[in-house]
């Protein structure tokens, strides 16, 4: 076993030093001669991994500095050098040439907001939709019937990459019904039905399968669903303990590998966070706060780049929506809070996008949202809105993560953790998200209060 990591760690040092190809002649080596059918796979998700990287590192130089320059016209070729040099831009050396991370520049103005000032100026109008709303759901108690949607959400393959009459499967996401989503109605769907998994599925999906189409290979579906937003005054003092031999104790403060692992690294974290705190309700609140001022919103590579989420947020102070949500559960569960996963897509009348979240389980409440990375992102006093509370602009696919579709995928998942865009294969391999396109389309809303 430990030839065998060491073989692992030896990959992903050529893979840092750009040896991409050296990388895949080894690990192709190994494959010919290698019985152990776990550790086969395990060699051939870091060939589906090498394959991912590449996709993420595609810009070249000029083409960065040509994003750039969209975003800060001013900017001198000798400026763009000096940051690169300063290693303030995400990058990588491949084969000897330089390439950028897909979403560099996302990621240099959250890091360094002092050149916002340079920057072209835009205004959210999707800020001020949810301020108001915010206020709104603020004045009432419990869950508040707010809106009622109507999406279509469409995967689109590129041509290229499958044959007239190839049989294909695909799997969109759906909302579960939960307390957020107590109406959920499917109105339409092309080119075929779908199968559509039960409401209660962990990951809800439409799966279809249909044939390849030389002209256009599309599937569809377009729902309808009510979504409540919630707010809960919690008074601390009443918070009772936990029959900790209970279903939702035992399941929700349990390790779940690899991305919710007691490490000794998190569990000294959430020591330190916690201290003597007996209270579930402030443990919880402890570390949503702790997240907030240290924990830097930036997107990340693909998810299934990543042995263990949490313990990456923690060695770097960053990540996204879903690394937050994923080191607050993993440190609510060490702490003895049960926590678990909730995720989906944002669904702002003027803005959309695949967003996650957690919930927290405390006497007599129940089950309490937790949003950190909204919570970071708010103005001082509209973050902790985001402890206890959420507000109605979200699509709940998702109740947990890793969990297996309905029917089930055959090869590596794209996302293998989450399910926001979709996943597609062919009857011999996964399509990867650089093979096809997704599209969340907002055809109706309505706000119901």
């Amino acid at each position: 076993m430990e030839e065998k990591q060491a073989f692992l760690k030896s990959i992903r040092g050529l893979i840092k030093k750009g040896k991409i190809s050296e990388a895949r002649k080894q690990i192709n080596e190994k494959l010919l001669g290698e019985a152990d059918v776990e550790y086969r796979e395990r060699l051939l998700l870091e060939l589906f991994r090498i394959e991912v990287l590449l996709t993420e590192y595609k810009l070249a130089y000029e083409e960065a500095f040509n994003e750039f320059k969209k975003e800060v016209p001013d900017i001198t070729e000798e400026e763009f050098e000096k940051l690169v040099l300063e290693n303030k831009l995400d990058y990588i050396n491949l084969e000897g040439k330089i390439f950028f991370f897909k979403d560099f520049l996302f990621n240099f103005f959250k890091l360094n907001p002092d050149w916002e000032n340079r920057r072209k100026k835009r205004e959210d109008e999707s800020r001020q939709i949810l301020f108001k709303h915010q206020d709104e759901i603020k004045k009432k108690e419990g869950y508040i019937p707010s809106l009622k949607f109507r999406i279509r959400h469409s995967i689109i393959l590129k041509p290229e990459v499958v044959k007239e009459g190839e049989k294909v499967r695909i799997w969109i996401p759906l909302p579960r019904r939960c307390e957020l989503h107590p109406s959920i109605k499917i109105v339409n769907f092309h080119p075929t039905k779908p199968y559509i998994s039960h409401e209660s599925i962990p990951q809800r999906t439409a799966f279809f399968e249909l044939y390849a189409n030389k002209d256009k290979t599309e599937a569809s579906i377009e729902y309808e669903y009510t979504v409540q937003a919630f707010h809960q005054n919690v008074d601390s003092s009443k918070i009772i303990s936990y029959d900790e031999s209970s279903d939702i104790f035992i399941k929700y403060t349990s390790e779940e590998p690899p991305h919710i692992e007691f490490t000794n690294n998190l569990r000294k974290l959430a020591e330190e966070i916690v201290g003597s705190e007996r209270n579930p309700y402030v443990k919880a609140k402890k570390i949503f706060t702790w997240i907030i001022k240290n924990i830097r919103y930036n997107l990340p590579y693909e998810y299934v780049l990543y042995d263990n989420i949490p313990e990456y947020v923690l060695e770097n102070k960053k990540g996204d929506c879903g690394m937050q949500a994923l080191l607050f559960i993993t440190l609510c569960r060490i702490s003895g809070v049960p926590a678990r996963w909730q995720s989906g897509w944002y669904i702002n009348p003027k803005r959309q996008s695949p967003h996650d979240w957690a919930q927290f389980y405390v006497e007599p409440y129940g089950w309490l949202y937790a949003d950190p990375s909204f919570g970071g992102g708010m103005p001082d006093e509209r973050k902790e809105f985001y402890f206890g509370n959420i507000d109605a602009f979200r699509m709940a696919a998702n109740n947990d993560i890793s969990t297996q579709f309905m029917p089930p995928k055959r090869y590596f998942r794209s996302d293998p953790v989450d399910n926001q865009r979709g996943e597609v294969e062919l009857n011999d391999e996964n399509l990867f998200y650089n093979n096809w396109n997704y599209r969340m389309e907002v055809v109706g809303y309505e706000f119901l209060y």
